[in-house]
């Protein structure tokens, strides 16, 4: 053999001991393409535009593992900008990927992107969704699940099968035009109906029009499945249920909850909920799966923002029939949405995605280093816009996002002066995020002054939550605090007319949105930002530099070049065997 050929043979070599050790690393890679376009549909027997992933609605599931590199190829088939977030989701190090107007770019019409990111020590039941525009009225979600590795145990057997459902209010009206009649100082209005599945409901009786396309789901009898069911509406609360089964809740958005059977389930806009339900009925017929809406009233109108799909055993003899199982009879009972809420509990016992029990960080016994409370109001009119608030700011996302501003010294994006309390001052729209401090043990105390029940979201952690009443939070109200295993998630209802408190540790550097879910009130400008910087300058704490991807606007986007061959097209493995082959033939060339 020549000397060329020799030497060529071992760069080769090389080469592919690169690329094997790239793709067998000990954090494993998971890659998704994932296209989101307009496609018609007719949910709820009326033609009208929404959101596809993948020409799909719902878009598909994502499945990865705990610890799992995720590696997300987006392309925006949209004719207006797209950003994708991930609640739930614990990105560490930064939030370059959270994907929300204070963090990243919006990704143009017609443009390709890359998100990418790790699961860390999560386990659970998660979606991403698109964040801007209103899109998630239109659709574009999906579920998306992390699974436990193999060498860390269930608190369950294993189920013999896993079932997502995404359940949610839904409006026949384009996205664009909700949004407009925001802009107009208008409300939304009563949705015209929930879906299930991405479908309208079965027509269980005469009030359900005919040619709608009903979900249903496969079982077969005497098996136990585990049902992850996923609120990705625009704003109503929906009670959860399937007839004549019962519902052992065994997880919430990340964590193992105490086992316990519930004949229906609130699941409030954004939340998630694991269910190990048992295949044990007989077959005489299906049986009805049913979605409706909860805080509302109980006019004939509300009647019918109902999602209906079936469960179908495979020796099923016949099709549902009959009235619907009955929604919880609270109508004059206050106590019954909060008891329940409250009765969910974390599983001190189980381990999570790591091999240590979850209950081992005894948050209960930490000192509080700050407290903020956050009310909200109904939506007022602000320099003659409709605007939502918290403590009488309505939050304008800057135009250069703040994690950009603070790489690049840019000043006056944004604010640090964010009220800790209400204020007793006219309300104003600005940009003012939380100073807050990284490994402070906070408590965060919501109070909805609104009409209706609201979802509260943090991106970025998972938070205790310890307090839930109606009435008015007081320093006594500590008292009533579950400091023992009250249940962590990213996701709390918070009732009119009262208050939730949570306690989080703030140990993820990076700059955080803090929002209601529903999706009038976020659209509102109902949010803000907590930023968390390691003061230290510890590199090993220290939030992450841009990703080479990363996108610019504002003051910035100058610096943005126009995209014309994006790796969106290639999965992670074709990128690496490219950049192989073009190493190889550059040797080639220079030894020629």
């Amino acid at each position: 053999m020549s000397f060329f050929g020799l030497h060529f043979y071992c760069f080769v070599g090389i080469c592919l001991m690169m690329f094997c050790g790239f793709c067998s690393g000990a954090d494993p890679f998971a890659h998704f393409d994932l296209e989101f376009s307009y496609v018609t549909a007719s949910p709820l027997g009326v033609p009208q535009q929404v959101i596809a992933v993948n020409r799909n609605f719902p878009g598909p599931t994502l499945n990865v593992t705990t610890n799992y590199n995720v590696v997300v190829n987006v392309k925006n088939n949209l004719d207006e900008s797209l950003l994708l977030t991930w609640p739930g989701i614990e990105m560490r190090r930064g939030s370059w990927q959270d994907g929300v107007l204070g963090t990243n770019c919006p990704i143009p019409a017609h443009w390709n992107w890359t998100y990418q990111f790790q699961v860390k020590d999560q386990i659970g039941s998660y979606y991403y969704v698109p964040s801007i525009n209103f899109q998630r009225a239109a659709g574009g979600f999906g579920g998306f699940i992390i699974t436990n590795r193999k060498v860390i145990p269930l608190p369950f057997n294993t189920p013999d099968g896993d079932i997502v459902i995404t359940i949610g209010d839904w409006y026949t009206q384009d996205h664009k035009d909700l949004r407009a009649s925001l802009d107009a100082g208008k409300e939304l209005g009563m949705p015209d109906g929930a879906l299930i599945n991405g479908k309208g409901p079965f027509k269980y009786n005469s009030s359900v029009p005919d040619g709608i396309e009903h979900e249903t789901i496969n079982v077969d009898p005497g098996k136990t499945y585990r049902i992850r069911v996923i609120n990705v509406g625009v704003s109503t609360c929906l009670n959860f249920r399937i007839q004549s089964h019962n519902l052992l809740l065994a997880e919430a958005e990340g964590h193992y909850t105490s086992q316990q059977n519930y004949s229906s389930l609130d699941i409030h806009v954004g939340q998630s909920y694991s269910f190990l339900v048992t295949m044990d009925q007989n077959a005489s017929s299906d049986y009805y799966i049913v979605a409706s809406a909860r805080f509302v009233n109980q006019s004939a109108e509300w009647q019918r923002v109902t999602g209906v799909a079936i469960l179908h055993y495979s020796n099923s003899k016949g099709r549902a029939s009959g009235p619907l199982p009955d929604p919880p009879n609270d109508g004059n009972d206050n106590s019954f949405a909060v008891n329940q809420a409250m009765s969910i509990r974390m599983n001190n016992t189980a381990s999570g995605a790591r091999p240590n029990p979850q209950g081992s960080f005894r948050y209960g016994s930490i000192n509080v280093t700050d407290v903020y409370v956050l009310r909200n109001v109904p939506p007022i009119t602000i320099d003659g816009k409709l605007r939502a608030t918290y403590n009488g700011i309505s939050f304008m996302n800057p135009n250069t996002p703040v994690g950009l501003a603070d790489n690049y010294k840019l000043k006056g994006s944004y604010k640090l002066d964010f009220p800790n309390t209400p204020m007793n001052r006219p309300p104003t729209m600005d940009r003012s995020l939380i100073n807050a401090t990284y490994k402070g043990f906070v408590e965060i105390v919501l109070e909805n002054n609104d009409t209706v029940v609201q979802s509260f979201h943090m991106d970025g952690y998972s938070f205790f939550v310890v307090g839930m009443a109606y009435g008015e939070w007081t320093e006594n109200s500590r008292g009533s605090y579950n400091r023992w295993d009250a249940i962590a998630r990213s996701t709390t209802q918070v009732f009119p007319g009262g208050w939730t408190a949570i306690l989080v540790y703030l140990d993820n550097v990076g700059v955080w949105n803090l929002r209601t879910v529903n999706l009038d009130r976020w659209y509102l400008g109902q949010e803000t930002y907590m930023r968390i910087i390691d003061a230290e300058d510890d590199d090993q704490k220290a939030e992450d530099a841009p990703p080479d991807n990363v996108l610019f606007c504002g003051a910035l986007a100058h610096f943005q070049k126009p995209q014309r061959f994006s790796s969106a097209s290639l999965s992670i493995q074709e990128s690496l065997k490219l950049n192989v082959m073009i190493m190889v033939f550059a040797v080639i060339y220079m030894m020629l």
